[in-house]
């Protein structure tokens, strides 16, 4: 049935025929979401993917209370901050503009998406309203730019909140941005540094390596830079020496999430210097299984959760 879903959502996304077929049967579906209460789907989706029921009177591992702060942590700062757009402003305040990854064009008009209009050095484009990656461009002329509007002028269509009950993703203005493309000195992309913050102080490091291949690995460290023995949806991946300048990405962390609960603030380390990804509020959504249930467990309770 996982398989099956996928081939689905690959056909409607990726390929022109399987969208005209199923658009309507997706709006529909977006309409018959709004009738049922948030709850019932979370609850529903917790155990499909996770295998037990979710408890959410007394939530005690992570992904339940990841999936509780979905129902019960809802604030306007949450939208402003989820918009990989406005959130320059917030990042701008509270830690400098010179984290942030420059921005290159921005438009709410796919018909925009133009060779003419784009730099000529490396970049990325994405949308600022879901989760669903971005278009790497290294060389203009290798993009067939028909096919990207038409994918872009989709996405914009999108609200990512049906599909997860991410309430924070709801009410965003769709946008596409367009950034400059963060690369190594070898050119490769740079692994991110995914700090998730637990009523404002680093709680554990999530390292991704090799994102963008079918190796992927992960790595989860604890404030000290200590391997901890957990897998969380990924295998081990090669051990990482502790950054030179870690102090201050767990700095720039706490002082991006200060205002929150619970948030996983990703940045990246490129030549030396750091750079503001995102922030998210619910990682996968809150359905990622951990190798061992245990070390859900025990993060779980190092998370605090309050109703507002």
């Amino acid at each position: 049935m996982k398989k099956l879903r996928k081939r689905i959502s690959d056909s409607y996304r990726q390929s022109d025929f399987g969208y005209s077929i199923m658009r309507p049967f997706y709006k529909l579906y977006i309409l018959g979401l709004r009738l049922v209460p948030d709850e019932y789907i979370i609850k529903r989706s917790f155990k499909r993917h996770m295998g037990y029921a979710l408890n959410l009177n007394y939530p005690r591992t992570l992904n339940e209370k990841i999936n509780w702060l979905k129902l019960y942590d809802r604030t306007d700062l949450h939208t402003l901050v989820a918009d990989k757009y406005k959130v320059r402003e917030y990042v701008e305040e509270k830690i400098g503009k010179h984290y942030l990854i420059p921005l290159l064009y921005h438009t709410k008009n796919s018909d925009d998406i133009r060779p003419e209009n784009l730099p000529d050095s490396n970049f990325i484009i994405k949308t600022n309203h879901d989760s669903s990656g971005g278009l790497i461009v290294r060389d203009k002329s290798s993009i067939n730019w028909s096919m990207a509007r038409k994918r872009f002028k989709r996405l914009l269509k999108e609200n990512h909140y049906y599909s997860t009950i991410e309430w924070q993703y709801k009410n965003i203005e769709p946008r596409i941005v367009v950034e400059e493309l963060l690369t190594c000195e070898d050119g490769s992309i740079p692994d991110d540094y995914k700090i998730h913050c637990f009523n404002g102080k680093t709680a554990f490091i999530m390292i991704d390596f090799d994102r963008h291949t079918n190796k992927r690995t992960r790595n989860l460290y604890d404030p000290e830079w200590n391997l901890i023995p957990c897998n969380w949806g990924r295998p081990y991946g090669k051990i990482l020496q502790e950054p030179s300048n870690f102090k201050e990405m767990k700095m720039l962390a706490e002082k991006l999430s200060k205002d929150f609960t619970y948030v996983r603030v990703d940045l990246y380390l490129v030549k030396g210097d750091i750079f503001f990804g995102e922030l998210t509020f619910h990682h996968a959504s809150g359905f990622q299984k951990f190798y061992t249930q245990e070390c859900d467990y025990k993060l779980g309770q190092q998370l605090k959760i309050t109703k507002q």
